[in-house]
């Protein structure tokens, strides 16, 4: 699986779509595979809902977004089509529409595609031209698309409709310096505290000090959105997530009016160690819900994970100087922890330890700097990710979800975030504090999680 596509909450239920080749744990042909969820953490597999079966998607049916018009799921998607030898490069793509009645079965439009190649504007690429994310305004529908200018700089389109049929070329909100990667993708517009997002995942981003040091990223900007005018206005922007493993992520509203985000919890052009002798490759992180504070960010998990806590854990009040092992472990759980820094100059965690095996966060007091290193993780890519992080009255708090072959660790109550990917042996399953000099862990809780894994329908 790659990017999460049509996340919405339609009938009772949350609606994942994600990106999809049901063949074999290679990328391929893209289809849509469907997952639903009743409390956004145990899923259930739906069949597949879009296939690459028209001339305009024959290439694949690239990623999107999903909306509810008259009590009906409607799919907004981009169609690929190959038109060379060079599937690389040879290529364009449209937008099109899948519509349900039941939210299971879809149909495609003979109207397809509802934008097309002559609606692309002067100057922006003719091949890159996808991932539309469909939100309302002001009794309108619109659309963002990701894309770039041909030369370099990465770029997103809005387009406006009445009925989502019928689009019209609503303006360029926001376009790369120059700083900020030669092609956007899979972006996304809503409104949180006043205030109008613009997240997406730009390519090719040059490293800036610690951050962007993936390759491909995803970021934010905060600002206010013109639709009319088709202009947002912004100052700045911030890394999403400062891991290893976070891209092209999507959000939805729900009933009670959170902003819940997901995203591809991988890498693309990085090892996927799992599709030679598991074949299987990518995930989802958990679903975190989006927080205004100031002119950041915050992400959470949602609170329905802490339905499916058990076998708890707690430290009281431990000094701490040198490593010490914890007197449980696992491979699935989650661990909240508080650390005062004192005279340390080093403190941190050692997760899914056993032998050589070690996934390490260690706080850096006189930089003021938490690092995510992944060395000696197990089969699979190494590095390590660092981010400026500020002690609140001397404390650091980390909350960290580790769940077989990933880890995702919630900085100072989701100020910032870090995400892995790690292949450790089944052994590994050690936690240990550790110290250089003497910190002191306020408090430390921790609980396995028993969450059931995703099961196939029939429907």
């Amino acid at each position: 699986m790659n990017d999460p596509n049509g996340f919405i909450q339609f009938g009772g239920a949350y609606h994942l779509f994600y990106q999809h080749y049901p063949y074999a744990s290679v990328w391929g042909p893209m289809h849509w595979g469907h997952a639903v969820s009743r409390d956004l953490i145990s899923w259930e597999y739906l069949p597949v809902s879009l296939a690459p079966d028209r001339p305009y998607d024959s290439g694949g049916c690239f990623s999107g977004s999903a909306v509810e018009k008259d009590g009906r799921l409607v799919l907004m998607y981009t169609g690929h089509v190959v038109t060379g030898p060079d599937k690389d490069n040879d290529y364009y793509q449209t937008q099109c529409l899948a519509v349900s009645e039941d939210g299971v079965n879809f149909i495609k439009p003979e109207a397809n595609p509802v934008i097309g190649l002559s609606q692309i504007p002067e100057g922006v690429s003719r091949k890159d031209f996808r991932d539309p994310k469909v939100f309302t305004r002001d009794g309108m529908y619109y659309a963002v698309l990701g894309s770039n200018d041909g030369q370099g700089s990465g770029l997103v389109l809005l387009y406006r409709s009445a009925d989502l049929q019928t689009w019209e070329f609503a303006g360029i909100p926001a376009k790369s310096d120059g700083t900020l990667g030669d092609n956007w993708e899979c972006p996304d517009f809503f409104r949180l505290g006043g205030r109008d997002v613009l997240l997406m995942s730009p390519q090719r981003v040059p490293a800036q000090g610690e951050d962007f040091r993936n390759l491909h990223s995803t970021t934010y900007m905060i600002g206010s959105l013109d639709p009319e005018q088709g202009r947002f206005d912004y100052s700045g922007y911030h890394p999403a997530d400062y891991g290893f493993d976070f891209y092209a992520p999507q959000t939805t509203e729900d009933a009670q009016g959170r902003r819940i985000l997901i995203g591809w919890m991988d890498m693309w052009e990085s090892a996927m160690p799992t599709q030679d002798g598991h074949h299987w490759a990518g995930a989802m992180t958990l679903p975190r819900e989006v927080l205004l504070q100031e002119d950041r960010l915050v992400f959470r998990p949602v609170q329905e994970i802490e339905a499916y806590r058990t076998n708890p854990y707690e430290l009281q009040a431990k000094a701490l100087q040198g490593e010490w092992e914890l007197e449980t472990g696992g491979d699935s759980y989650e661990l909240q922890v508080v650390f005062e820094a004192g005279a340390a100059s080093a403190f941190g965690l050692k997760l899914r330890t056993h032998g050589s095996e070690e996934t390490v966060l260690t706080y850096l007091a006189a930089e003021q700097t938490l690092v995510l290193n992944r060395d000696r993780s197990g089969n699979g890519p190494g590095g390590e990710r660092r981010t400026q992080v500020s002690l609140d009255g001397g404390a650091l708090t980390l909350r960290i979800f580790v769940d077989r072959s990933s880890v995702e660790v919630f900085i100072q109550d989701g100020h910032k975030v870090m995400t892995a990917r790690i292949y450790p042996g089944a052994k590994s399953t050690g936690i240990k504090l550790f110290s250089e000099g003497e910190c002191f862990v306020a408090g430390l809780r921790k609980w396995d999680l028993d969450v059931p894994g995703a099961e196939a329908s029939g429907e």
